[in-house]
This record gives C-alpha cells, sequence and structure tokens, in this order.
C-alpha cells in the first residue's frame, strides 16, 4: 500500500501490482480497490495494474466535502504524478467508467487507451434506470437491498454456483457522509458535451442484461465518443467482467495489445 497527497490535502491509497506496462483500473461507486480482486490477476500476463481507494473509501481519507467524478479523475492524475506515469491504458467500470470519461476528455495526454464497462454518459442524455429497480435498492431492510443489488449484479446462475465473498456491493467501512458524496458524485455526472474530445482508442464494454446500468447508454457512448468499438456481452448483467471473466478480460487485453501496435 502506498499513498499520495492530492493538491487539496487529501490523502489517497494506491495499489501496484505485476510487472510491465501499467494499465489503471477503476471501480464503481461507494468501492474500494478491492473490486478488482476477482479479476486484475487475468491482466499480469501482459501488464501491471494499478488501483486506488477513492477518496471516502478503503485506506484513502474521508473528508466530508463536495465529491464528483472530475475530482475523483485528478485524484487518479495525482497518482499517476506520484509514480512519474506519463500515460496509461485506463479501465472503467460503473461509476468508474464515469471518472474514466473525465480523465481521458479532460487530461487526454495522460491517457493511451481507454476501457468504459458499465457505465454511462449521465446527464440529460443517460439512461435512468427503471423505478422498480430505484425501489427494490431503496428497501428499507438491509438484507433485502443487499439481496437486490446481487441479484443485478449477477445472474442467477452465477449466483448459485458462487456463494462470495462478492467484492462489488459496496466498502463495508465507509462512513455515511462518505456515502452519500459518492452517491451525489455519481448522480451529478454529465460528460456528454466533453466525450467528443476523447482522442485516446476506446472500447466500450456492456452486459446485454443489464438493469443497474441500463445496456441503452452503450450505444450513446460509443455513438458519442469518435471511432470508439462497441462490444456486448450476452447473458451477463452490470457486474459481467467478474461473471464473463473468461471471456471479458481477454477481450480487453486483445483490444489494449492491438491499440498499442497501431500507437
Amino acid at each position: 500500500m502506498k499513498y499520495t497527497t492530492t493538491p487539496d490535502g487529501t490523502r489517497i491509497a494506491y495499489q501496484l501490482q505485476g510487472r510491465g506496462t501499467p494499465l489503471v483500473l477503476l471501480a464503481g461507486q461507494a468501492n474500494n480497490h478491492h473490486w478488482w480482486d476477482p479479476v486484475r490477476a487475468d491482466f499480469h500476463p501482459a501488464r501491471s495494474t494499478l488501483t486506488l481507494d477513492y477518496r471516502g473509501t478503503g485506506d484513502s481519507d474521508k473528508p466530508d466535502t463536495p465529491h464528483s467524478t472530475e475530482l475523483f479523475a485528478q485524484d487518479v492524475i495525482a497518482v499517476l504524478d506520484d509514480l512519474r506515469i506519463e500515460r496509461a491504458d485506463i479501465y472503467g467500470t460503473s461509476m468508474g467508467g464515469r471518472v474514466a470519461q473525465q480523465l481521458a476528455a479532460r487530461h487526454p495526454h495522460r491517457v493511451s487507451a481507454l476501457i468504459l464497462g458499465c457505465t454511462s454518459p449521465g446527464g440529460p442524455h443517460g439512461i435512468e434506470r427503471d423505478k422498480n429497480v430505484r425501489l427494490a435498492l431503496a428497501q428499507p431492510r438491509p438484507e433485502a437491498a443487499r439481496q437486490a443489488l446481487l441479484e443485478l449484479m449477477y445472474t442467477p446462475r452465477w449466483l448459485a454456483d458462487h456463494r462470495g465473498p462478492y467484492r462489488t456491493l459496496g466498502d463495508p467501512r465507509m462512513p455515511a457522509h462518505s456515502r452519500r458524496r459518492h452517491l451525489a458524485a455519481s448522480n451529478r455526472h454529465n460528460a456528454w458535451d466533453v466525450l467528443p474530445a476523447i482522442s485516446a482508442p476506446t472500447l466500450v464494454l456492456h452486459g446485454t442484461d443489464d438493469l443497474l446500468n441500463p445496456t441503452a447508454n452503450a450505444p450513446l457512448l460509443a455513438g458519442r465518443i469518435p471511432d470508439a468499438r462497441l462490444h456486448l456481452i450476452p447473458q451477463t448483467r452490470h457486474a459481467y467482467f467478474e461473471e464473463a471473466r473468461a471471456y471479458a478480460s481477454p477481450l480487453v487485453l486483445d483490444f489494449l495489445t492491438a491499440t498499442s501496435h497501431q500507437q
């Protein structure tokens, strides 16, 4: 575990594993770097992997101050600067994909290639989840809400064969104020106007059965980002990257290999 301090004085924890060209992995809302535990080793034959604990999660500071996806992107830049990494490949899923959009659009010289998974452009152009999904997640009984989230993340078939631990259900150590700050940051995200500024080769991935972040957001992103590629992964939900890892991880590595040969 290493740390860097951002310009506003927030200490950010980060984790670098493996050897080779770095691939930055950005987790979902209210999650720390353990989101990537089940799959990060898939990339180590070809890449090192760099994760961080967002402010408010894990071993990073947890200030009760406004958060935004732009601010999270600046925190990623602070980590890259600390490691003296000029350019990196970025793979963000869910809210991490929103952060990755801001990173690639606002700091294009720092991003070599971009993968956006199960994410949305946000704002008035983003496709919101159904009202019934929102109600299921807002149930007053914590166990019922947790089960609803599990079923949005994974298919019943996968859940029957995998009893956990589940790394995608949120950081249990987050204080309540940090959860509120993360939710507000994700809800306020609106990258529509800056998406055409993304110049890095981009791959958009999404599960065909994703109701948590509706699949219809994927073609919106791919159509807005110049020359982006779109790939939908059949019969998977929000956590396609874990459930379909045998398919999704090689897809990511093949894309990164192809783009590195073009540069």
